[in-house]
């Protein structure tokens, strides 16, 4: 998407990332003494969403590929089911920049390694250092080698690369290309330790915007690819020669033929350029490199493609049309290892009328395009292109020649011919994963089928999320793509909010007691800033700005949705009556505070700025300031009112320097006592009661007990229960959480960057939190075993263990044999013991307490050969579980 997704909030975080230990076992676990449940999280489907800069196919092993993400992790393309899965969902709170993935390289030896170059941006926005993530079982569990710099996964540039490549002869050997003038650094131990490569001669020198104070668009985007020529080298022998891209104009690319002993630069390259991409056809022996004027993905005006010999070292332009009637830069580039001389680039920049996508058979010397107009503005494609898997991709639009809906896409920087298979190719755009699986037909006059193949990459930024207690279970505010009414979770949406399409919704709300109304604010780069619905977000009518809004800012609405309170960014806090046809503005409050409605009292709003809490008791019109104390001074806070109790407001946020945490009043703000079992919290919502229970129950993206994590309280607040655990940690969730109302211990989770997070809880019942238990379980129990993934040599696998006896167990150890000589790898969410094959997992101290009719789960990698068979028995305090 055009628009830069900055992590909301992020100068609140703290700074550092944690260090030592895996990703899948953050440290810290074994401190917590709440109780933990096991939940079930699965993404609510919108399918893509995002930028998706890289796709790697691995060189060796069929049917394997990966995709990277500027914010939203790492995807494996699991070929049984056609889907992605994500790699990364265990990076937690303390290093949520590793989410932003620069670069990734799977290995070409041994096909179970990969690597990703991890960080999200170079300048303050991330307060930590970069990463260079290893796998030894295809992302199923993480290493991390810290780097001294930082890496910028969201930064301009980063669809250009790969930036970070395994030596296909020795593969002990990687490279990384760093920004910020850092330079080429390279391992020699697969990836556990890294250092600069002294002698390389260029660090690069070019920058977006030099008069950028930020940073962002001011940083040296630095070494941008590495390729290496497999020609020049033999097994277990580091390959000779290698070319690297550097962000430099007139010196782009270097080589080095003695293993990167030397380098220098490549004689008679083309100069005036970026060089965005480097891809070797080594069966013929051509370097072919993608230029553009700009370092993308959203800029780009004039582009070349050129050709590099390498046994003669001749340069040759064969660029698919004249420079002058470029404006756009090429940057995807991808060869046929199948068929020698087959080449394929995109014009990621042609926003207009649509993205083009060029091919030659015959090493660049002529071309035809993915369409060309016939009699202007019509246009002839030699694609189809279906959507109906994600109807949203069209936008809602019904464009004019030469525009067409759906586009071929946009912000093409990914781009990919699977090695194994000259008929599947997939390119990545601003908003999804498209492929084809008959690109040949290119090549005989018919048409190749484009479709999005997506499914299981979710990439959206989740900045507001609303369960109302009718219509539709899941509202969504999202950057980028605007937002969408789920009414089954499982399903794709038909459209984003549209009548107006906002570029980013920053709030949502609707009126408690009549939940078809909801209002919903947001950017647009002209018309208006606020929409509304009668029917429960399926359709929409805009409102109109007050003078001077330039951007959404927060909103909320009456109980009974006869009146709303806006606080728009550009102009002071506003309210209305009706639908918005005219605003007044608010008195009392200042502009930019955070606003919220009282859920039973429809006259009744809150707000909230600077430590002060706000109060209006006649729809709006005047607020007054709490005599509250305590609150934190800064402004990460949010805020929501109980629905069906007046009066009765939660709040969380604050920062590491100042007060933070959850506070809960009862008097409407005039008054909020902290909680002092809560040591930090960035979030708030309500979901339905226990059973049993008289208060909804609660949910927070906090820290309890020395641990970050996603947590749930049955009896307002007095104990906590994490739902979540290591191996789902999704980042940053700092900017929304709610429960559902209807299905008692369901819990949405806005992410930035992996869509919309659900998660279910295995306790029916409804149990309550950190309730003390009685003594060890007698053996009731039932288990279910699933292998989740598997690989030549490797598996990873999850245990639910559940408690079906009458009492809560205390603490829990469950012995299995493997029938196959398996062996346990890593196990995450408790301790374990093997002898032969024979294995104990053993509760940790945060997971020990399981109510009567709960379960717990645990997951684990491991290595096979042979066969994979899986455990028939399981005992539990040596009696057996019924097996599932």
């Amino acid at each position: 998407m055009r628009r830069t997704r900055v992590l909301t909030a992020v100068l609140a975080l703290a700074a550092g990332l944690l260090a030592g230990t895996p990703p899948a076992l953050a440290s810290g676990a074994e401190k917590t003494t709440v109780a933990a449940e096991s939940y079930t999280w699965k993404n609510a489907r919108i399918d893509g969403g995002g930028f998706v800069p890289g796709i790697v196919f691995n060189r060796k092993e069929k049917n394997l590929a990966y995709a990277r993400t500027d914010i939203g992790g790492a995807y494996r393309w699991q070929q049984s089911s056609k889907t992605w899965t994500p790699l990364l969902d265990s990076v937690g709170w303390a290093n949520w920049g590793h989410t932003g993935v620069v670069s990734l390289a799977s290995d070409p030896v041994d096909p179970n390694r990969v690597y990703v170059a991890a960080g999200t941006y170079t300048n303050s926005w991330d307060p930590g250092n970069g990463a260079v993530l290893r796998s030894a079982d295809r992302g199923a569990s993480w290493q991390r080698a810290d780097l001294p710099f930082k890496l910028g996964g969201n930064m301009p540039g980063r669809g250009m690369g790969e930036r970070l490549a395994v030596d296909p002869h020795r593969n002990s050997v990687l490279y990384l290309g760093a920004p910020s003038g850092k330079g080429l650094w390279r391992s020699t131990d697969s990836g556990v330790t890294w250092s600069q490569v002294a002698n390389f001669p260029n660090v690069g020198n070019y920058v977006q915007d030099p008069g950028d104070t930020s940073g962002y668009a001011s940083d040296n985007q630095g070494i941008v690819w590495v390729t290496f020529d497999e020609s020049t080298g033999t097994a277990g022998s580091a390959t000779r020669t290698i070319y690297v891209g550097v962000a430099d104009k007139d010196n782009a690319v270097y080589r080095s033929t003695d293993a990167g002993a030397t380098w220098s630069r490549l004689a008679g390259q083309p100069t005036g350029q970026l060089a965005h991409k480097g891809v070797l056809d080594t069966v013929n022996g051509q370097l072919y490199v993608a230029y553009s004027d700009k370092g993308g993905p959203y800029d780009g005006g004039k582009g070349r493609l050129w050709r590099y010999t390498t046994a003669t070292g001749v340069w040759t332009d064969i660029s698919p049309v004249a420079e002058a009637d470029t404006f756009y830069g090429f940057s995807g580039l991808t060869v046929d290892r199948q068929r020698a001389g087959t080449v394929m680039a995109t014009a990621y920049s042609s926003w207009w009328p649509d993205t083009q996508i060029f091919r030659s058979t015959d090493s660049g010397a002529t071309w035809t395009k993915a369409w060309d107009y016939t009699s202007y503005p019509e246009r002839a494609n030699r694609y189809t292109i279906d959507v109906s898997s994600s109807p949203w991709l069209t936008w809602g639009a019904n464009p004019s020649p030469p525009e067409q809906s759906p586009k071929l896409g946009w912000m093409t920087e990914a781009l990919e011919i699977d090695p194994f298979d000259s008929d599947r190719m997939m390119y990545g755009t601003g908003a999804t994963i498209y492929g084809t699986e008959n690109l040949r037909n290119w090549d005989t006059g018919g048409q190749f089928a484009v479709r999005p193949m997506v499914q299981g990459l979710e990439e959206t930024a989740v900045n507001d999320l609303a369960s109302p207690p009718s219509g539709a279970p899941l509202l969504s505010a999202l950057g980028d793509v605007g937002g969408f009414r789920h009414t089954d979770l499982t399903k794709v949406p038909s459209m984003m909010f549209t009548s107006p399409n906002f570029t980013t919704t920053t709030s949502l709300d609707y009126a408690e007691a009549g939940p078809n109304t909801v209002v919903r604010v947001g950017n647009l780069d002209s018309g208006p800033h606020v929409a509304f619905s009668t029917d429960n977000g399926a359709n929409w009518f805009a409102g109109s700005d007050p003078s001077g809004v330039s951007g959404g800012g927060t909103v909320a609405a009456a109980a009974d949705g006869s009146r709303f309170v806006w606080s728009p960014e550009g102009a002071g806090v506003q309210h209305t009556t009706g639908f918005g046809s005219s605003w007044t503005a608010s008195a009392g409050i200042p502009a930019g505070a955070v606003v919220e409605s009282d859920r039973v009292d429809p006259k009744v709003f809150y707000g909230f700025k600077s430590g002060r809490f706000y109060v209006s008791s006649d729809g709006g019109a005047t607020f007054t300031a709490s005599a509250a104390t305590g609150l934190p001074s800064g402004d990460s806070v949010r805020f929501k009112a109980l629905p069906g109790a007046k009066g009765d407001v939660w709040l969380a946020g604050g920062a590491s320097d100042g007060a933070y945490g959850l506070w809960h009043s009862a008097d409407g703000g005039a008054s909020f006592a902290k909680l002092a079992n809560v040591q930090e919290a960035d979030t708030v919502g309500f979901g339905k009661a226990a059973a049993g229970a008289s208060y909804q129950t609660l949910y927070t993206s906090a820290k309890i007990a020395g641990v970050r994590g996603v947590f749930r309280s049955t009896d307002k607040g007095a104990t906590w229960t994490r739902i979540n655990d290591d191996a789902h940690q999704f980042g940053w969730t700092g900017a929304a959480i709610t429960g559902d109302p209807r299905v008692y211990g369901r819990v949405y989770l806005a992410t930035n960057g992996r869509g919309v997070i659900y998660g279910d809880t295995s306790d029916a019942g409804g149990g309550g939190g950190g309730t003390d238990p009685p003594p060890t379980p007698a053996g009731a129990c039932a288990v279910t075993y699933t292998i989740t993934n598997q690989w030549s040599g490797g598996f990873q696998a999850e245990v639910k263990l559940t408690n079906t006896g009458a009492s809560a167990w205390s603490g829990w150890s469950l012995d299995w044999t493997f029938p196959d000589g398996q062996k346990v790898s890593q196990l995450w969410n408790a301790q374990y013991t093997q002898s032969g094959s024979s294995v104990t997992a053993r509760n940790t101290t945060w997971n020990a307490v399981v109510a009567a009719g709960s379960s717990v789960g645990f997951g684990f990698t491991g290595n096979w050969s042979g066969r994979n068979g899986e455990p028939t028995a399981f005992r539990l305090g040596g009696q057996e579980c019924t097996v599932s």
